[in-house]
């Protein structure tokens, strides 16, 4: 895979510009952390060479100067809402978030709970967090928020909130999804803190849309892909051009709310350390862009997999035509199509040469290899299987799994199982061929080909099971595909 990005250089810059804007402020950095801190595959994908942990990474450089609060929305826990590339709810992504902070070597200082209600489910996950030795502190819901400065900088407003004790100069104020209450629990503490004669600091620390990059640059308009159902739109930081006479990239809540941060800030302090959007946000990442021409070709594949994504999105029901079109009209400004990606036609002209679902795949070296579904395996298993005979120069025609393995495996789905479904999933031919290694060297030659599937390119003709996508996404391998259902059923396992 080309390398676009410098992921060290970027780590150096980071975490230096974070120091410096603390010793701007009075030694107490409140940083509102947007995106994904430990598995943002966006990044990876449109940046080749960062790192998804790449965030993780640059305040473990500063792990003996930062604490986490996590903000969890009372409004979310009430609706029991799910993150759903993980499919687990909000509360269990809170705890997850602990796990994974603490396991770094990060402190976690705190929960806190933001629009907080009297409610049973609320209360029990509060008593929870306070049993597994969790402080959690509670924000409440302010009438007029964002916009009546007056009540919001008041004893009525911030005041009444619980103010959350720190111990370190950088706090990361991060949350299991959007809509979670992390700027308005910084903008609490710098409210309480400034009572308290600190005079705190915010700064904003989210990677996309890049700043310093221009504003139709492939990555940025990757960015407006992947936001399209939130109706993100990119756009040049009319304030930041108006203080400097220099162009910067930002995107319209955080230009539309700026203002009203202005104002709190003046508020709370007197005056504002900010001029623009632009100036609240720390993100170094468009200085660490050490290949721009694959950043670019990066992002436009991106787009397309994006816009393949929100057929099928579309079809769920899952968001609306105009988030479609407005990926469309994005591939149609960078001139790309759905053809430029290669392994969409060859899976719809497997389908049609065989009469049966298909897929295919396309290597590092352009190589493309396909699959059908057969009595016994799913097209997915069947790509796994013939994507790694590939990669270790084994002729097609040699078994790496003997029917007398695949077989009862098969009778024992429909027999014992309760499935109607007799074919192996991708999960399934995986151990099937980690147990054939153990007496076949071919298929043990295979397997070691594994780790060769990270980053290839793969498409099919169906909405493809759970069980199946999830089992590719693990290998890492980024696939599309096209928004049917398998045999016209609604569901499928």
């Amino acid at each position: 895979m080309r390398l676009a990005f410098d992921n060290e250089k970027y780590l150096e810059l980071q975490s230096k510009n974070i120091l410096d804007r603390v010793s701007k402020f009075g030694n107490k950095l409140y940083i509102e952390f947007g995106g994904k801190l430990f598995d943002d595959y966006h990044a990876s994908r449109v940046l080749p060479g960062f790192l998804p942990d790449s965030k993780l990474r640059m305040l473990l450089t500063l792990k003996d100067k930062v604490e986490v609060i996590i903000a969890i929305n009372a409004k979310d826990i009430l609706k029991n809402k799910m993150r759903g590339d993980l499919n687990i709810n909000y509360e269990t992504e809170v705890l997850r978030l602990i796990d994974a902070f603490r396991s770094s070597g990060l402190f976690v200082g705190s929960v806190c709970i933001t629009q907080y209600q009297v409610a049973p489910q609320v209360a029990s996950f509060k008593k929870k967090l306070n049993n597994l030795g969790v402080k959690t502190y509670l924000h409440y819901e302010i009438a007029g928020y964002p916009h009546d400065i007056n009540n919001i900088i008041s004893e009525n407003g911030f005041g009444k909130n619980q103010y959350i004790e720190t111990e370190r100069p950088i706090v990361v104020v991060t949350a299991p999804g959007p809509g979670s209450g992390k700027m308005a629990t910084c903008l609490s503490q710098l409210y309480h803190e400034n009572k308290r004669g600190v005079k705190a600091g915010y700064a904003k620390y989210e990677t996309f849309p890049i700043w310093s990059i221009p504003l139709k640059h492939p990555v940025n308009l990757a960015y407006e892909a992947a936001t399209a159902d939130l109706n993100d739109v990119n756009m040049i930081d009319p304030y930041h051009l108006e203080a400097y006479a220099v162009t910067a990239v930002n995107y319209n809540r955080d230009v539309e709310i700026f203002p009203v941060l202005k104002s709190m800030f003046e508020a709370i302090y007197g005056e504002s350390p900010y001029k623009s959007p632009t100036d609240m946000g720390v993100n170094m990442a468009g200085f660490a862009i050490c290949d721009d021409e694959a950043a670019c070709q990066a992002s436009k594949d991106e787009i397309i997999r994006r816009y393949l994504r929100s057929l099928v999105d579309l079809r769920n029901g899952k968001i609306g035509q105009e988030a479609v079109d407005k990926i469309l009209l994005l591939m149609r400004q960078l001139n790309i199509s759905v053809g430029d990606r290669k392994c969409v036609q060859a899976a719809v002209d497997k389908k049609k040469k065989s009469g049966t679902e298909a897929m295919a795949l396309e290597l590092e070296d352009g190589t493309i290899v396909t699959s059908r579904t057969t009595p016994l395996l799913s097209a997915p298993a069947a790509l796994i299987l013939n994507s790694l005979k590939t990669l270790a120069g084994i002729r097609d025609s040699i078994p790496l799994i003997t029917p007398a393995i695949i077989e009862p495996i098969s009778k024992m789905k429909i027999d014992k199982l309760g499935n109607h479904n007799p074919r192996l999933h991708a999960d399934e031919i995986l151990i099937a061929l980690a147990i054939s290694a153990t007496t076949n060297p071919l298929a043990d030659m295979a397997l070691k080909q594994i780790d060769e599937l990270k980053f290839t390119q793969a498409h099919s003709t169906v909405i493809l099971p759970q069980v199946d996508s999830e089992v590719l996404k693990k290998l890492k391998i980024e696939v599309t595909t096209e928004p049917e259902f398998y045999a016209h059923k609604l569901y499928s396992k």
